[in-house]
């Protein structure tokens, strides 16, 4: 005989995806068959910033009614590297390579129904407050349901903050046509060594992961790319004085 299945036990509900979530899936899946992709992972000494923003996070927020997040660091010093390694803001169309003189940035957002990608255009040209209103802007309007497709389209490369989530560590996978993404993750406190004597002291450290399509970018560009990322975030003046 059958056995006597007790009401709620082990039950199973169907639901039929959201038009969002299929395309997600058919783009993610599309990437995966069609790019060769590689990870490249690094680790950021968190300290300099968590200092600066600890240390302005009030004037900044008194001045540009947004607050001051970590995000706006990782914009602007993907922007620069961008801007040094081209072949990483770059894209294969057909037999050819298409490089772009300008750095629009797709921004990993979770919404109530599913990860939006709104895109932020000309990072090149932002300042801090510039990425910081952007965001949140765009944050609110992915809880409200409110992007609008145009907000969503283009961007020639994405910044993923798994670390919101908790996530230690990771390996993005490319936002088609883009030919990289980077990948945020948790700050965790743990002992590092610093310093020419090699002192063995605890640090915010972020493990940071770079995926890219190695049809076009080369290893060792992808190395650069991440470390120049690295040093701007560990010395934020970097960025502002463009070196």
């Amino acid at each position: 005989a059958a056995p006597k299945v007790t009401s709620g036990a082990r039950a199973e509900t169907r639901v039929p995806m959201s038009r969002l979530r299929l395309r997600v899936a058919e783009r993610l899946k599309s990437s995966q068959n069609t790019y060769a992709m590689l990870t490249t992972f690094n680790e950021i000494d968190m300290t300099n910033v968590m200092q600066m923003r600890a240390e302005y996070k009030d004037a900044f927020l008194e001045k540009h009614g947004v607050k001051l997040g970590f995000m706006s660091t990782f914009v602007k010093a993907a922007a620069k590297a961008l801007q040094e390694e081209p072949s990483v803001n770059a894209i294969i169309d057909g037999d050819e390579i298409v490089y772009r003189n300008y750095v629009d940035i797709s921004v990993a957002v979770s919404a109530p129904k599913g990860l939006v990608v709104p895109v932020l255009r000309s990072c090149e040209g932002m300042n801090f407050a510039d990425v910081e209103s952007s965001i949140a802007s765009y944050g609110k309007k992915a809880r409200d349901g409110t992007l609008s497709i145009d907000e969503m389209a283009g961007g020639t490369f994405t910044i993923s903050n798994g670390g919101v989530f908790g996530s230690l560590t990771g390996t993005p996978i490319i936002n088609p046509p883009q030919s990289a993404i980077l990948g945020m993750h948790s700050i965790v406190w743990r002992p590092v060594c610093v310093g020419a004597d090699r002192a063995i002291v605890a640090r915010p450290m972020m493990n940071v992961a770079l995926t890219y399509d190695h049809r076009l970018v080369d290893g060792r560009e992808a190395v650069t790319f991440l470390k120049s990322i690295k040093e701007s975030v560990e010395d934020p003046r970097r960025m502002m004085l463009e070196v």
